[in-house]
Parts: structure tokens; C-alpha cells; sequence
């Protein structure tokens, strides 16, 4: 399962107190409308079911036993914790075998209940984003509930091995994890509408983590309707497997900047010291970019730390979008950026971050009613030629870097020679 995340601006004067009680206010009005109206049906399907569901003591029973198995999976991965952002979870493993064997109304209530067992014990968050999670989970889950119980009257047939109740199974678990990928990424593109399309939807990754949650909910489901007795046997394989996939987060993290997912200095570092080593064994081109944002202290001065953020969020963004899966890129510190570029020579270099200049100068980020522009200076230093190793590299482009910002900013600069403790010369002094 995924959960998104949001960031917010805080708006300035009377705003301002009434942002920090309720975040929601803080966001773009196009979201805040989408979180209200996906909530809202949430709630509307919870009166419909429960006002037109048959209650059964055997289906609490079997609710009840799959709530404590999310409950022991949570309270079993708590030490860990859980990086902040977008995280992937298991607890689909029970919310499937929910959605398939019990009415709709059980659906829709138990991302309530394990979402608010997330907010207690695991990581508190803005409450707004819990609630939206367990909107989104529980409409998923009843429609893929009302499909497979209008496809399979008998839900019992599903335990006994019968293929057709489990392609239906899988086909409805399918459903689930469609729908719910699709309401948190339209969440996502809404909070930022220059966000591609397919950096909210599915990657390789995503989608094998999907299809093994699926595999796990349709096992547990079968499991489940065999006896619910067998669940004790079910939960340490899907405890282990949470572990395992929030050790693989975690490391994660420790490797990107939480603020804008991009490497982080001494990851970065890592990265390009391997790169080197390569270029050095192939004999191949590398070109190092040192990239700073123009004036950003007056971004912070004038409109807030929360606005600057927003501001690194986007650069960062767009410096993503405009270079190779195999680039290294990462925050350098403060409003400083570094990208690695394999196999570039001193034209492709030139190319490349002229490119991230022009993008970076149309970017706009939306703060109360107006839109916030940034520039950005470069420094480029070509391996061989200015540098050997990644300490000279650096400082070849930092002088380059330098020498643009005394020319006025919103330029590349390239040095003309080997890096020697001297005034680099503008090879590409362009101007916006």
C-alpha cells in the first residue's frame, strides 16, 4: 500500500495562525478540494453500507482476527519506524482477505483503524494525510468488495481451490491496487501539477511491491477461508516481509536529503567517486556541474523558510527531469546542487546545463497569489582536462561557479584550463 505525502506552504499574515492549527488550509485549493471530496464519498459509502449491510458474528469474528494481524504486523515493525514521505507498506496482506470475504462496510472501516494504529504508535503526521490514506484504501477496498461479491455470490468457494473464484481474486486485488495508486498519484499531481505523470504512478519498483502485496492478499484470503485458526501461521511470513521492505526504506533514506529525495552530500559523493574510478578504467569522458540557486537568501527573507523549501522542492525536481536515469545528482548543502554526468564531454556538458538553466528560469512555484521564479549559475568541469580526481573536479567548477556569480548570475561558466588557483574563463556566458 502506498501513502503520499504533501507539502505545504505556510500563507502569511492572518492566514498564517489558522494554517498552523489546520495544514489543510496550506495547500493548493485545487487539492484541498479533491482531499474534501475523496473523504466526503469516503463517508457517504460508509452511512450507505452500514444502513444496508447484513451483520453476522461469524464476519466480526473474522474482522476482528485480521484487524489484530495488522495490529501485531505495526506493533512488530514500530522499532524500526518509518521514513517520512511516500512509504510502502504490507498491510494490504489484511486488507485484501477484508475486501474479499466480508461485506463492503468492513472495508471501508479498516484502513480507519490500522491508520489511526499508524498515527499512534508508528509516526504521527498531519492528520489530514492519515484520513485522505484511509479514504482512498477503504473506497479501493469496497469496490473491489462489491465486485468480487457480485462476481462470486459464495465467497466460501474461494478456499476450496476452485480456479475461477481466485483469477477473480487476483483480478480484484488488481482493482484495489489500481484504484488506490490512482487516487494518491492525482493526489500528488494536484499538490504539483508540473510533476510528470509517471513519477506518481507506477515504476519498477512500485509495481513489484504491488503484485507481491497482491499474492500476499489473495493467500491470506484463501488461508483465512480455510480457517480462521491459520492466520497465527500467515502472520510471521508477512512480518518478516514488512520488516525486511522498511529496512530496504530506511536505507533509503539515509542515502537521499529529506527535503528534496535527492542524494545527499556524502552519498553523493560515493556515487561519483565509483563513477570516477570507472571513467578512469574505460577512458571515458565525465563532467562534473556545481549549481547554485541565484539570490536565494532573498526567497527566505521575503517569503519564509517553508516557501524556500518549496522552492529547492522544485529546482530539485526539475533538475531530475532533465538529466539521465544513470546521472548522478544531489543537494550539495544549503541551496547548492551537484550533478555528476558520465560519458560527457565539455559540448554535451555546455548542452546539459544550459538545459537545466532555461528549465529552471521558466519554473514557477504558486505562494498566496503570486508565483515565485529562481535562476540559477553553474560551474562545469570536464574530467582530464580540469581535473582527476573528485577533490580537483570540484574545485575546478567551484571557481567556474564563482566566476559566474561575478558576472551576474544566471550563466554557466566552464575554466579554460587544467584547475590552477586562477580566474576561470566564461566559455558560455548566457543570459536570461
Amino acid at each position: 500500500m502506498a501513502a503520499t505525502s504533501h507539502t505545504s506552504i505556510r500563507p502569511r499574515d492572518s492566514v498564517s495562525t489558522l494554517a498552523s492549527r489546520w495544514p489543510l488550509l496550506a495547500q493548493r485549493r485545487p487539492l484541498v478540494a479533491y482531499l474534501i471530496g475523496i473523504v466526503a464519498l469516503d463517508l457517504v459509502a460508509i452511512g450507505f453500507f452500514a444502513t444496508s449491510a447484513p451483520y453476522r458474528w461469524p464476519d466480526a469474528l473474522m474482522f476482528a482476527a485480521l484487524m489484530a494481524c495488522g495490529a501485531a504486523c505495526i506493533e512488530a515493525t514500530r522499532r524500526l519506524g518509518m521514513p517520512a514521505g511516500v512509504s510502502r507498506d504490507l498491510l494490504s496482506a489484511w486488507w485484501l482477505p477484508v475486501a474479499l470475504l466480508l461485506p463492503p462496510i468492513y472495508a471501508l472501516l479498516a484502513p480507519i483503524l490500522l491508520q489511526a494504529l499508524l498515527q499512534v504508535r508508528v509516526r504521527a503526521t498531519v492528520v489530514y494525510r492519515r484520513v485522505f490514506s484511509s479514504a482512498a484504501i477503504g473506497l479501493a477496498g469496497a469496490t473491489a468488495s462489491v465486485v468480487f461479491h457480485t462476481l462470486v455470490p459464495d465467497v466460501s468457494v474461494l478456499s476450496r481451490g476452485e480456479g475461477t473464484p481466485i483469477m477473480l481474486a487476483v483480478g480484484c486485488a488488481a482493482l484495489f491496487a489500481v484504484l488506490n495508486t490512482a487516487l494518491i498519484a492525482v493526489a500528488a499531481h494536484t499538490a504539483d501539477p508540473d510533476t510528470h505523470w509517471r513519477d506518481v504512478l507506477w515504476d519498477r519498483e512500485s509495481a513489484i511491491l504491488d503484485i507481491v502485496e497482491l499474492c500476499l492478499g489473495v493467500v491470506v484470503a484463501i488461508v483465512c477461508g480455510l480457517n480462521l485458526a491459520l492466520l497465527v501461521l500467515a502472520l510471521p511470513p508477512v512480518v518478516l516481509l514488512q520488516r525486511s521492505l522498511l529496512h530496504a526504506q530506511l536505507q533509503a533514506a539515509a542515502r537521499t536529503d529529506p527535503k528534496t529525495g535527492l542524494l545527499n552530500a556524502a552519498a553523493w559523493q560515493r556515487e561519483a567517486d565509483t563513477e570516477i574510478v570507472r571513467a578512469r578504467r574505460t577512458g571515458e569522458t565525465l563532467a562534473l556541474l556545481i549549481i547554485d540557486i541565484d539570490h536565494f537568501k532573498r526567497v527566505n527573507d521575503a517569503h519564509g523558510h517553508l516557501v524556500g523549501d518549496q522552492v529547492l522542492v522544485g529546482v530539485a525536481a526539475t533538475l531530475r527531469s532533465q538529466l539521465r536515469d544513470y546521472d548522478v545528482v544531489g543537494r550539495f548543502g544549503g541551496e547548492e546542487f551537484v550533478v555528476l554526468l558520465p560519458r560527457a564531454d565539455v559540448s554535451e556538458a555546455r548542452r546539459v546545463a544550459e538545459r537545466l538553466r532555461s528549465r529552471v528560469g521558466r519554473m514557477a512555484v504558486p505562494v498566496d497569489d503570486a508565483l515565485i521564479t529562481v535562476t540559477i549559475s553553474a560551474g562545469v568541469a570536464i574530467m582530464s582536462i580540469h581535473g582527476d580526481d573528485l577533490i580537483e573536479l570540484l574545485a575546478a567548477a567551484d571557481l567556474a561557479l564563482y566566476r559566474a556569480k561575478e558576472l551576474g548570475r544566471d550563466r554557466i561558466c566552464i575554466p579554460a584550463v587544467q584547475a590552477v588557483p586562477s580566474s576561470p574563463e566564461t566559455v558560455d556566458d548566457a543570459t536570461a
